[in-house]
């Protein structure tokens, strides 16, 4: 059952992004680790490394004092290496017991699932939360009809049941009640005598403190410490992930009027994830939402596009308003950009004019003044500088960078007043990013209040006044003026913000 793992330079680049430029880690039996670091350290990364999710540009794993190499995740579970990741592997049309036991069920003569066996064994493994979850988690349960805390067990018992010598926890407490987490613990203590090997990675501080024995350090894909629990505090390892060379804010978005009129007051907002946020935006500002991923940063700007429910008040422009569905937030000029252009953003296999009007078309009429959406598209074009071949070509065709400017440009063809934007230059290219940045000045320069959720922070920092910090739910910290930076930034995500400086290294 022993185990001892690590791996050593890792690099691994995707195309000139570098997500890992020399990561390392290191563990053995009966051992927990934290492995800590910000946005963009490269946790995630190494993870998927080290569980043959994907394969690294160099370096090298020795998995008990033997260089390895995995080639899939299967590859890694055959070792003993599972992994429990913050984004679930569940089948949501399949029962607890089939996703459990998925692609390990025990069969009759080889040939026919053991129904009986499966069922029996998902109870014995249901038993270690037993007492944590509803009586209606059972192992013919349909996945997709579990609130998230139990979808997060049925993750962990799938990992366990691959009997894994060492496990990767990536977020997994992020869903799970205090109890549930409390439970977790305990097993992680049993696991810990039985020398099993574990990766915590934790958004939160304390229970890193609770849990772990060491802790390992990643910044801007490099590997920079490593540090025994009991010998540090969390002062120092915050100060570790953070860079001693700040942005110099160079790309600052002009500072909003003091007495520019409230575009939107959000008053003890709730959803399944968020637990009460206070926030206002001016016209003309850019309100920065940032915070590890995950903490409810989209359910926030979801909410305010009425594409989820929620609790709360919210008004805009003085008006107290209920925005039931994202028709209603559009009728209130309101517009929502996503991350994800591909599954949320774009049609991709029509034109790139067809996309920019997307939520326009009622404009032009019936039957279609295709002379006029054709003068619009090319002004919308032209101003967000869009490459294009044509209006008329697939927008599949365009770089990544063109097509988010897409997935903007038909929202602004509506002209909004209050534009959502969540995470909108993820996997686009510097000099797309700049051009980017110019759009959101003139935007504000013309009163459009944006609020302006990403999850790098140099770009927070960069371009906003003000940045509002988001852990497990809640504000954390209001960041600006003295304390806009990337120390405290880090400090409120991990949820350790409080008074007095903290070095940088």
């Amino acid at each position: 059952m022993k185990v001892s793992l690590s791996a050593q330079h890792i690099v691994k680049h995707y195309g000139g992004v570098v997500a890992l430029a020399d990561g390392n880690l290191t563990v053995q039996s009966g051992e927990v680790v934290a492995l800590l670091g910000a946005n963009g350290s490269g946790k995630s990364t190494l993870s998927k490394i080290i569980t043959g999710v994907v394969s690294p540009n160099d370096g090298q794993i020795y998995l008990d004092d033997v260089p390895v190499s995995f080639a899939s995740p299967q590859a890694a579970k055959r070792a003993g290496i599972t992994a429990v990741y913050q984004e679930l592997s569940l089948v949501p049309d399949m029962t607890v017991a089939e996703n459990i036991w998925l692609g390990n069920e025990p069969l009759v003569g080889g040939i026919r699932v053991n129904r009986r066996k499966l069922i029996q064994q998902t109870e014995d493994l249901l038993q270690h939360f037993a007492g944590t979850f509803q009586p209606t988690l059972e192992p013919d349960v349909m996945v997709a009809g579990l609130p998230p805390d139990e979808r997060q067990i049925v993750e962990i018992l799938k990992a366990l049941s691959k009997n894994p010598r060492l496990m990767i926890l990536d977020e997994a407490t992020a869903s799970l009640g205090s109890q549930q987490v409390a439970r977790l613990f305990e097993l992680i203590e049993q696991w810990k005598a039985r020398d099993m090997a574990i990766v915590f990675v934790s958004h939160r501080m304390d229970e890193i403190f609770r849990i772990a024995d060491r802790a390992t350090v990643l910044r801007s894909g490099y590997h920079v410490g490593d540090r025994q629990i009991a010998e540090t505090n969390e002062r120092e390892l915050v100060s570790l992930m953070v860079e001693s060379q700040a942005n110099p804010h160079s790309i600052r978005v002009q500072a909003t009027q003091a007495d520019a009129p409230i575009r939107l007051q959000v008053e003890q907002l709730k959803t399944k994830t968020l637990r009460g946020v206070d926030l206002r935006v001016r016209d003309g500002e850019l309100l920065g939402i940032g915070g590890l991923q995950g903490q409810g940063q989209t359910d926030l700007l979801l909410a305010l596009f009425g594409a989820i429910s929620y609790h709360g008040h919210v008004t805009l422009s003085g008006e107290p308003v209920k925005l039931n569905s994202p028709r209603d937030a559009m009728k209130r000029d309101v517009a929502y950009v996503p991350g994800d252009r591909g599954s949320e953003g774009l049609l991709l296999i029509r034109s790139i004019l067809e996309n920019l009007h997307l939520p326009s078309w009622k404009r032009y009429g019936l039957p279609l003044d295709m002379r006029a959406a054709y003068a619009a598209g090319e002004r919308s074009a032209d101003n967000l500088r869009l490459v294009r071949s044509s209006l008329d070509a697939p927008v599949n065709s365009l770089s990544g960078g063109n097509a988010q400017k897409v997935v903007i440009g038909k929202w602004l063809l509506r002209d909004p007043r209050l534009l959502l934007l969540n995470d909108p230059t993820k996997g686009i290219d510097v000099s797309t990013k700049g051009e980017f940045y110019e759009l959101l000045a003139r935007l504000c320069a013309q009163g459009t209040a944006i609020l302006f959720y990403s999850s790098d922070d140099e770009e927070l920092l960069g371009l906003c006044e003000r940045v509002l910090v988001l852990h497990d739910g809640q504000i954390s910290a209001e960041l600006q003026g003295d304390t806009l930076d990337r120390t405290h930034l880090v400090a409120a995500s991990m949820g350790f913000a409080q008074e007095g400086d903290i070095e940088s290294d």
